[in-house]
């Protein structure tokens, strides 16, 4: 790489902001660097027999033609519709339209960017006929004896409406995860779930436990949300790994605990006679058989795998699971899980916990304390300060006209690491941890 492209990079830590260009201002000979949505994606051959990608870019002032004609193989399984990406190319005409030849495109993570901006306008509609002639004004009397009468409705339609809940935000955004799965029948599968009426009105509220875990309001959502970015993450890094199951599993895996927990008159959470009895492990099971039989041509082996991820996402069978992981995809779900529901559950202790200091008491659920204090390094900060706030979940970041870029795992890995300090000598070894305690699954309900 050479020296004025390292130049370019942000350094460790920053953003780069890339500057919005909006499709109603491209040009003829314009070369671009900017983010769009990826509103039609197809791959077509030309006369020649060569394959290309024929795309469209859209925003919220238009839509415009792209092409991609070269690595084509490579580049078509990176991002599908409804993704946005990061483009670079440049701007010609074609039988007189604007289109973008593009050198190189990369999927970007959705969650910064606020989808207003890429809401592609409706076509243009036939304007309204004229409005009619005021009418003739009345006199003061009249106008006051009107303005009098005036309903409490109509003044109470001026008043700012509530806006959707934090939890309506994070299914919003689930659903939007849903619809960049590239295979139809999973997709397909998915979007049933979201608008099953056994789950759709009760989704945003859900709890994901009683109490070890996302146990609150809205926690359902919280943590399906972030076990999809995590599989993303992982799907990223392993591309032997199915993407679309992965998503699957992730959304999949606990969405049947709206069924299982519910509020109680207290204020608490409880379980149904279902959740007791049956579990939400079996139940999406047999929701993912009742919904595929309805889906025409859904492949048996494909609802065999995502009833087996269901299945086994807990690991083990003495922690709830019938199955334990036996494809790639059913070990990941279960470890993401895991790493999600542990990471929320600590962070929760140390929220709860009132010693003064940098430790916990001794928590039940771990029998250990937990460090709560600063990383002893130049960001000290602590776990409880990163954690970002349940009021702002859902909402999305980076509102202004930049759009963050997010650097290619290949150049991230070709990026050479600080030489690390010497380390210290030490004199004596710190007693390990029990063997398998930090392989023990808590007591109660797994994650």
């Amino acid at each position: 790489m050479s020296a004025s492209t390292d130049a370019n990079l942000p350094a460790e830590g920053e953003v780069e902001t890339i500057r919005k260009v909006y499709v109603k201002d491209l040009r003829e000979k314009q070369t671009l660097h900017t983010v769009f949505k990826v509103t039609r994606k197809t791959r077509q051959t030309a006369r020649s027999g060569r394959s290309f990608l024929a795309l469209a870019l859209g925003d919220r002032t238009g839509e415009i033609d792209a092409r991609v004609f070269d690595n084509v193989d490579a580049i078509e399984p990176t991002f599908v519709e409804n993704d946005y990406v990061l483009v670079k190319g440049s701007v010609i005409l074609w039988q007189k339209r604007p289109q973008v030849v593009i050198e190189s495109i990369e999927r970007l993570d959705p969650e910064p960017i606020d989808p207003e901006g890429f809401r592609v306008p409706p076509p243009a509609e036939t304007p309204a006929a004229p409005a009619p002639a005021p009418a003739a004004p009345s006199p003061p009397a009249a106008l006051a004896a009107e303005k009098e009468k005036k309903p409490a409705e109509e003044r109470r339609e001026k008043a700012p409406q509530p806006g959707p809940s934090a939890g309506d935000r994070v299914v919003a955004q689930i659903r939007e995860q849903v619809e960049r799965v590239q295979d139809g029948h999973v997709r397909a599968l998915l979007l049933s779930f979201l608008d099953d009426p056994d789950i759709a009105p009760t989704l945003p509220i859900a709890p994901a436990a009683k109490g070890i875990h996302h146990a609150y309001r809205g926690g359902l959502a919280d943590h399906i949300l972030s076990v999809i970015k995590l599989a993303h993450r992982i799907a990223d890094h392993y591309p032997m790994v199915d993407r679309d199951l992965l998503v699957a599993g992730a959304l999949l895996h606990d969405i049947c605990k709206v069924q299982e927990i519910v509020p109680n008159r207290s204020g608490g959470f409880e379980y149904t006679d279902q959740g007791r009895l049956v579990g939400h492990l079996v139940m999406c099971a047999q929701k993912i058989h009742e919904k595929a039989a309805r889906l025409p041509g859904f492949p048996a082996l494909l609802e065999h795998h995502l009833t087996h991820i269901v299945l086994a996402h807990h690991g083990q069978l003495d922690w709830g699971s019938p199955k334990v992981p036996m494809t790639l995809e059913a070990q990941l779900v279960h470890l993401i899980d895991t790493i999600d529901s542990r990471v929320a559950s600590w962070l929760e202790i140390m929220e709860r916990d009132e010693l003064e200091g940098n430790w916990t008491e001794t928590t039940r659920l771990y029998d250990r304390h937990l460090w709560k204090g600063p990383a002893p390094t130049a960001r000290r900060r602590s776990p409880l300060e990163g954690r970002p706030s349940r009021r702002n979940r859902g909402k999305k970041k980076d509102k202004g006209g930049g759009f963050p870029s997010f650097k290619p795992l290949a150049q991230i890995a070709a990026t050479a690491l600080p030489e690390a300090p010497p380390k210290p000598a030490l004199d004596a070894r710190p007693d390990a941890e029990p063997e398998g305690a930090s392989d023990v699954r808590p007591d109660g309900e797994p994650a």
